[in-house]
């Protein structure tokens, strides 16, 4: 048990410094917006319970203690824990809906029973994703999760718990292999990332200026400035380029290379898709953003073949991000 109880020490130490940054993230950001206490107060411990749960399903540590259970068990753990953070928040709020909260469980039952009452086959894989994206396509949880305030946006809550949930359900009662699952990237993993990052960056700058996705403007780039780039690479590493890339690239490209036996033609459909899912972006449909995404799904791609692991496609994809936040 010592070698489990030590791995359990990065979970923790891991834990209190994400705490202690959403802690200060929520104080600034609810000042500057001018938050109700009240709202405050029942909102921040959703999100530290979320963050808890999305970082145990992320970490291999806590991760191989889940599978200790059997999957049957794993699967009612990953439905119990869905609702939480939602039971917190709209408790505090004196928004909770019965009906949500059973909505929820039923979403996160589906999704954590598949692969243990169905077969582990690649085509199965396909619709296991084809689910997961309906349910964010079709913009469920924005209607489960209540905004009490215009700014204050729950459903990220529904986002991160389908996210984990998904993690878990492929890597921890699917076993699947190859994906190359990480928060952290290896030294090898950052060099293949950042090499198809700059590949990519001509036609991507060049195509967003001439579609008019961008318009550069020069920004005095200070502390602040230098802050907040940092801030957003690794907010985008970690959440919108982990999840996308571990179902577009670790499950959805390498399930296709397996049903197709072809590499290339794998990573040019998984890019295609890619672009399709981004045509709700703002406004439907987005043929811009779509296009754009597209393209950068084959940078992902290729920095996901190269280094067989998400970690490196994580890279490219968020200083691909990060460049448009620049540029925008």
């Amino acid at each position: 048990m010592k070698p489990m109880k030590e791995s359990l020490r990065g979970y923790a130490l891991a834990l209190a410094i994400l705490w202690a940054i959403l802690i200060l993230a929520a104080f600034l950001y609810s000042r500057d917006q001018g938050f109700p206490s009240n709202i405050v107060v029942a909102v921040v411990p959703a999100f530290l319970a979320e963050a808890a749960l999305y970082l145990a399903a992320g970490m291999s540590s806590t991760r191989s203690r889940l599978e200790q259970m059997a999957p049957a068990e794993l699967a009612g753990w990953m439905t119990a824990s869905s609702v939480v953070p939602y039971a917190i928040c709209t408790f505090g709020l004196g928004m909770f809906d019965w009906r949500a909260a059973a909505a929820i469980l039923a979403l996160a039952a589906i999704a954590s029973l598949y692969y243990v009452v169905l077969p582990h086959r690649p085509a199965m894989d396909l619709v296991f994703l084809a689910g997961v994206a309906t349910v964010v396509l079709l913009k469920i949880f924005q209607r489960l999760y209540p905004s009490p305030l215009p700014k204050v946006e729950l459903s990220i809550l529904g986002a991160a718990m389908w996210v984990r949930t998904g993690i878990l359900a492929t890597l921890s009662l699917r076993r699947m292999e190859g994906v190359g699952f990480g928060f952290l990237p290896r030294g090898r993993e950052w060099a293949i990332g950042f090499r198809y990052y700059l590949l990519y960056l001509p036609a991507g700058i060049g195509l967003a200026i001439w579609l008019g996705f961008v318009h550069p403007q020069p920004r005095p780039f200070g502390l602040r400035m230098l802050l907040l780039t940092v801030a957003t690479f690794f907010g985008v590493l970690w959440v919108v380029a982990l999840s996308e890339e571990f179902f577009f690239r670790g499950i959805l490209q390498q399930t296709l290379e397996k049903l197709l036996n072809n590499g290339p033609a794998a990573l040019l459909l998984a890019s295609l898709l890619f672009g399709a899912v981004h045509l709700p972006f703002r406004v439907f449909p987005n043929w811009r953003f779509a296009i754009l995404a597209a393209l950068a799904g084959v940078a992902y791609g290729l920095a996901f073949r190269a280094a067989r692991s998400i970690r490196a496609a994580m890279v490219t994809h968020a200083l691909v991000v990060t460049t448009w936040r620049l540029l925008s």
